[in-house]
């Protein structure tokens, strides 16, 4: 795997470019200099390890010939003080 970020050059966004050739952009809070514009990059590090979370049950169970109707994986963290 692979990813390059690339701050855009405006306030605390920055654009992540994947191996895949996807994009994401991320942006940071107003009182961090960014403008809300867009997931935080920690809130993008939960949804990454939700949506692998996820992709694995919803696997082992096509592999295991189950029939899957749903999927959903709720997280919630808190991030380590300083």
């Amino acid at each position: 795997m692979e990813c390059k970020v690339k701050w855009t050059g405006e306030g605390m966004s920055f654009v992540a470019e994947t191996g895949s050739n996807h994009a994401v952009v991320m942006d940071g809070a107003p009182e961090a200099g960014g403008r809300n514009l867009a997931p935080r990059p920690m809130e993008l590090l939960l949804a990454g390890t939700g949506g692998c979370t996820a992709f694995d049950v919803v696997l082992i169970l096509r592999k295991a010939r189950q029939v899957v109707t749903a999927c959903e994986v709720s997280l919630q963290a808190d991030r380590a003080g300083s």
